[in-house]
């Protein structure tokens, strides 16, 4: 089965890479492989459906590049796909005086970044916007917003399968080889070949470098996000999207509050090492992933560096009063009873063997072959324009 490009990987990434391939050289020969009997089945899945603007990255980085135009080319996409999506907005509370000039740093990148309308507000004007929600000011990001990623998926593939392309679920990669000058996918479901590859495997991607016989200085870590759902009683105490200032002492985000674009509100998520790259529970261990993840010296260099956090992040999963009580440094009106258990999902973050996070979005590439190491969140709302980047860096562009 010889094709002119095969995307590992059925989640959003692979599947805006696979449509702008298609975009970028009509009539080529495409084949998508994913090994799921689904597309979009894990971080896709899982995801919290929030449109992110690019308030939080580095000026100038590759992610706060992706998320700016990848917004505006998402909504484009909804909009001519007729898929659910709104912006309706989020504030960003500071609740604490020392969050005060974090908040100032925040709207100075959000600017820097190319964010639209943003906009400072007083302790009176958080509360026309959220009325249950308490802080000392926020900052107002006016193009953030929710969107269906379900219905999204389900679009790129019509769009995919309208201009040619194959897609093969239930197909999972076992080995790359070069034959001929052209790769070999082997897989579950027989061979492929094609000269060039793109690897969109996320939680699988440090796997994937490493069966194409290349290395990547990272490994996959997988942190489980899990989230609570508030009570239809009392949904009406979020308007819209409710998130913390960052912690500089601590990598991830924190807990916060998303309505969804299908309804409900969802309350999270926290973060904690999940012990299989599938592990959307306590209960799910894998003890392969398991064994990589703890014996890789970058985890234990991490937890050093966050001995208090990381125990933290624990016991905010093991209790639901401990989860409740983040969430009311927020919406200080919400109780342990408003909170029903949601979903969870899992984040693929690669972490250097010094225990740093890739901030950044990361490929490693070789002759005929490109991977997506490290493409955690915003990558669902800058999925096109990282399809673009990757068209770009193949030179098809």
């Amino acid at each position: 089965m010889d094709h002119d490009f095969i995307v590992v990987g059925g989640g959003i990434v692979g599947l805006a890479t696979a449509l702008r391939i298609l975009g970028a050289r009509p009539g080529a020969s495409v084949a998508l492989l994913e090994k799921e009997s689904e597309l979009g089945r894990h971080q896709t899945g899982h995801n919290s459906g929030v449109l992110h603007a690019g308030l939080y990255y580095k000026p100038g980085s590759l992610k706060a590049k992706l998320a700016v135009e990848g917004l505006r080319q998402m909504v484009e996409f909804c909009k001519e796909h007729k898929v659910a999506y709104e912006q309706c907005g989020k504030i960003v509370v500071a609740t604490e005086r020392d969050e005060l000039p974090r908040l100032e740093k925040l709207c100075a990148r959000g600017a820097a970044n190319g964010l639209k309308g943003l906009r400072r507000l007083t302790a009176e004007q958080i509360r026309e916007i959220e009325p249950h929600a308490a802080g000392l000011a926020a900052l107002h990001v006016p193009e953030e917003g929710i969107v269906d990623y379900g219905g999204v998926v389900e679009a790129m593939a019509k769009v995919i399968r309208g201009q040619g392309g194959t897609i093969r679920t239930g197909t999972e990669v076992r080995r790359f080889v070069m034959e001929n000058g052209a790769w070999k996918v082997i897989t579950s479901s027989g061979d492929f070949s094609a000269k060039q590859v793109i690897s969109c495997a996320g939680l699988y991607s440090d796997r994937m470098v490493k069966k194409s016989g290349l290395k990547s200085e990272a490994k996959i870590i997988p942190f489980r996000g899990e989230y609570f759902v508030i009570r239809k009683e009392r949904e009406s105490l979020v308007r819209n999207l409710i998130y913390p200032v960052p912690n500089p002492d601590f990598p991830f985000l924190g807990v916060h509050f998303t309505r969804m674009v299908k309804g409900g509100v969802e309350a999270g998520p926290n973060a904690v090492m999940a012990m299989a790259r599938e592990g959307y529970s306590w209960g799910d261990i894998h003890l392969r992933d398991f064994a990589e993840s703890i014996t890789f010296p970058g985890l234990w260099r991490f937890m050093v560096k966050y001995p208090s956090i990381c125990s933290y992040e624990v016991y905010r999963s093991l209790s639901r009063k401990e989860f409740c009580r983040s969430l009311q440094k927020l919406v200080p009106e919400i109780q342990t009873e408003d909170l029903e258990p949601g979903l969870a999902g899992v984040r693929a973050q690669a972490m250097s063997s010094d225990g740093a996070l890739v901030e950044d979005f990361s490929f490693v590439e070789g002759p005929g072959i490109l991977h997506v190491v490290n493409a955690p969140s915003p990558a669902a709302t800058a999925s096109l324009s990282i399809g673009a980047e990757i068209v770009r860096r193949l030179g098809l562009s």
